[in-house]
């Protein structure tokens, strides 16, 4: 199971069993009991077996195994070998015993009765599973079965979903009785020593005849209104009480864990009305919301998932008056969505920008008819960076398709302000480490021209431009939680046709991208994977991750892809097949984030 996390991978072979959504969901309640019930202690030497010579040191034992180290005391001084031996701190050799596996058991009785019908009966699911990889990883035999059934027919030998579903299916109105529990100690040879044996259910099974000696596990529901939770009480025969409080998954999902926890459900269509169809989405310039936009003409902001199984809140929509064509979008962490549209030869701002006096409206005009930002009609919006300078002024950029770079200062108080272009040739724009950041493209077509692109830095008193070495210009800004450039953070540059530069902190990384893939964003997974970009194959099906290291595939889309991004603020990317599924995936969990399909119209 690729979505496991790492901590619940010693249960992985147990929890596939289950669909991916319900591992996710038992998992962290198995491994809080497991730690409850503690590992198969190996046997000790007062079980015999055949004798295998010696395993390390012991401070007890007798003195034919003294060490003959420990018998100089005997000799220099004895007083102090006496002292020795009376505090215990004398070694002697610990001898090894082969112990015949097969004889090694573990026994487990759930309780099937009146007492654990219902949500109870999630927490025996999730005690099969730690109770069987604790007798698989101790290479015991396992045994297990309903006590109120005959051991005749209802005694399973492995877990998986055959016997798990016998098991669900055999609920009983009848308590659980001394007469069962001695049918079973007489049927798996327990009347005079039940070893590993273990009776899971109310605690009134403790006082039946015939549980002496075995250990207990003790699952109750607690009588509060609304609670939604069972406590565990583990009981080992030889070991202390541990307690445990089990937090229980979504009504729905409990219900699908009590009556059939292997039925894969189809996955929730979304609903979506022919005309509001998402045609592109962006990320936002600090990388930390989901713009998109569709076919009405509205622009949502999503906030991206922080997990595969958190809740996405509603996106915030925004529809722009008819007659008024959206020009550009960006989000705020304080402030919200922003909209900029054209309305006639002036831009207005649907959204507040910040300004010394507080929030205010603003309308741009711009200073030449050249000097316009429009995309031609059909293709996405321009994305939009923000940024407040010392005085609490708001400052917008945006890059248009022909790759200008123009300034939208704080409006004045008639609450207009101009629209200033302020570069050329910037193939990306960002927002890294609360400020603006550009990257642009050489032209060795003029004469004294560039010959390498520059890191462009706005948000102080002149824009500071930092050389880098690379000479086709093509960026992208990425997500490094350390290691990136001081200015850019994690920063990919193509030099030539398949050739990538990575700017780090440590200098630069070189990186070979063939030709038909095409670059859609830079990252740095999870260690020890080393920094690299995500391409898209020429089939539009596939990703891969390129680096340093051998290539290797990401995911494959269910269609053919039309659009994909790379969050430069975390580790998720994105794609938009052509028959409308939006998918969102989490590269350090490497599973879905979040998927949205278009599956039918009113």
């Amino acid at each position: 199971m690729t979505a496991l996390p790492p901590m619940l991978r010693p249960w992985a072979s147990q929890l596939s069993l289950f669909p991916d959504d319900l591992a996710l969901h038992l998992g962290p309640h198995v491994a809080r009991l497991a730690a409850a019930v503690g590992g198969l202690r190996p046997r000790g030497e007062a079980e015999g077996g055949e004798p295998q010579g010696y395993d390390g040191l012991t401070r007890r034992g007798t003195f034919d195994r003294l060490l003959v180290s420990e018998w100089l005391w005997a000799l220099e001084a004895p007083d102090e070998l006496v002292r020795r031996a009376a505090f215990g701190e004398l070694s002697f050799l610990k001898p090894a015993f082969r112990q015949p596996q097969g004889a090694r058991r573990t026994v487990v009785l759930l309780d099937s009765g009146p007492d654990q019908l219902g949500l109870p009966r999630i927490a025996h699911l999730a005690l099969l599973v730690v109770l069987a990889r604790r007798a698989e990883a101790a290479g015991a035999a396992f045994t297990w079965g309903s006590l109120q059934a005959s051991p005749g027919s209802a005694t399973h030998s492995a877990l998986d979903a055959r016997s798990l579903l016998r098991w669900l299916e055999a609920r009983t109105i009848e308590p659980a009785t001394a007469q069962h529990l001695e049918a079973w100690r007489a049927a798996l040879g327990l009347e005079q020593s039940p070893g590993d044996a273990w009776l899971v259910g109310a605690p009134r099974l403790s006082r039946l005849a015939g549980a002496e000696g075995m250990s207990r596990i003790e699952v109750s529901e607690p009588l509060e209104p609304g609670a939604h939770r069972l406590t565990v009480a583990v009981r080992p025969a030889s070991q202390v009480a541990r307690s445990v409080v089990l937090e229980l998954p979504p009504p729905d999902d409990c219900i699908r864990l009590l009556r059939n926890p292997f039925e894969r459900p189809p996955q929730a269509p979304v609903w979506t009305r022919k005309d509001r169809r998402l045609i592109h989405f962006a990320f936002s310039g600090d990388g930390r919301r989901l713009l998109m936009h569709h076919s009405d003409g509205s622009v949502a902001a999503m906030a991206v998932p922080h997990s595969p199984r958190a809740t996405v809140p509603k996106p915030r929509r925004v529809h722009v008056p008819g007659g008024l064509r959206v020009i550009a979008t960006g989000w705020r962490y304080s402030g919200g969505l922003l909209v900029l549209a054209r309305h006639g030869n002036d831009y207005v701002l649907h959204g507040q920008v910040r300004t010394s006096e507080g929030f205010r409206k603003a309308r741009y005009l711009p200073l030449t008819a050249q000097g316009r930002p429009d995309p031609h009609p059909g293709t996405p919006p321009l994305p939009l960076v923000s940024w407040l300078d010392a005085n609490g002024q708001e400052h917008l950029w945006l890059k248009d398709l022909a790759g200008r770079l123009f300034h939208l200062p704080p409006p004045g108080q008639d609450g207009t302000s101009p629209l200033i272009q302020v570069e050329d040739r910037v193939s990306a724009v960002a927002e890294v480490r609360s400020k603006p950041v550009y990257v642009t493209s050489p032209s060795s077509s003029e004469v004294g021209g560039r010959s390498i692109s520059r890191l462009g830095v706005l948000g102080e008193a002149q824009t500071r431009l930092v050389p880098l070495n690379a000479r086709h210009g093509e960026a992208y800004f990425g997500h490094s939680p350390s290691g990136g450039h001081p200015d850019a953070g994690l920063l990919a540059v193509r030099h030539l046709d398949e050739n990538w530069r990575l700017f780090l902190d440590t200098g630069v990384t070189q990186l070979v991208v063939p030709s038909p893939y095409r670059v859609v964003g830079v990252v740095q997974p999870p260690a020890p994977s080393l920094p690299g970009v995500i391409a898209l194959d020429p089939d539009l099906r596939r990703f891969h991750f390129l680096s340093q290291q051998p290539p290797r595939t990401l995911v494959a889309a269910t269609d053919d892809v039309v659009h994909a991004a790379a969050s430069h603020g975390q580790p998720v990317f994105g794609w938009l097949t052509k028959t409308g599924e939006l998918v969102l995936w989490d590269l350090m969990e490497m599973t879905v984030l979040y998927r949205s399909v278009l599956e039918a119209t009113p």
